[in-house]
């Protein structure tokens, strides 16, 4: 069997690949993630996590290279990774009682084929109507500053949502093994059967 390999260094990623009982290395791929003049989330996603797979495909030949990128989109505006307090909170305070669709693109690169699969998943999050007591609270509690839309859906932020939409909910964390091991299994790698 070819090495599976992840192309992040997101410890978030590697958590949620971590369920499906495979062997696995990770590598961070350097890669330029900016955003292109007009282009789309969905066309942004889709470069990202194939370039992430490429990026690494010359240094691990006979590997399955799995890259993934995500962004959430309001208004349809691309949100960006605060990195800050202060536009956390205003991303935040702008999706107050709103929903943000989060997309997430997804490559699996067989390095001895040239082979790749991408998709795009999208998951919706609906936000509750929040006082700014409560994004700061929940800000300096768990500084989501790394995070797409300024929450970890995994912790604490899940106490921001009204409700949550979509065929994957790991899509939401960054990597959906739904569609994951859809095409794993066109790879002949099934997680039930390591």
């Amino acid at each position: 069997m070819p090495t599976l390999l992840l192309a992040s260094s997101s410890p978030y990623r590697r958590a949620l690949l971590t369920r499906l009982g495979l062997e696995f290395n990770w590598e961070a791929p350097d890669i330029d993630e900016s955003q292109r003049e007009n282009e789309t989330a969905d066309s942004l996603v889709t470069r990202l996590s194939l370039a992430k797979a490429k990026a690494l495909a010359g240094s691990h030949p006979n590997s399955l290279i799995i890259g993934s990128d995500q962004v959430a989109v309001l208004d349809n505006r691309i949100l960006g990774k605060p990195h800050t307090h202060e536009r956390a909170r205003i991303q935040l305070q702008n999706a107050s009682g709103r929903q943000v669709l989060f997309k997430t693109g997804l490559c699996l690169l067989n390095s001895a084929t040239g082979k790749s699969q991408v998709a795009v998943v999208d998951f919706s999050v609906f936000f509750r109507e929040l006082s700014n007591a409560q994004i700061d609270a929940y800000l300096n509690r768990e500084k989501p500053y790394d995070c797409a839309g300024s929450f970890k859906a995994e912790g604490l932020g899940i106490c921001l949502f009204s409700k949550l939409c979509g065929d994957d909910p790991n899509s939401l964390i960054g990597l959906p093994l739904i569609t994951l091991t859809k095409m794993l299994a066109s790879e002949d790698v099934d997680p039930l059967f390591p």
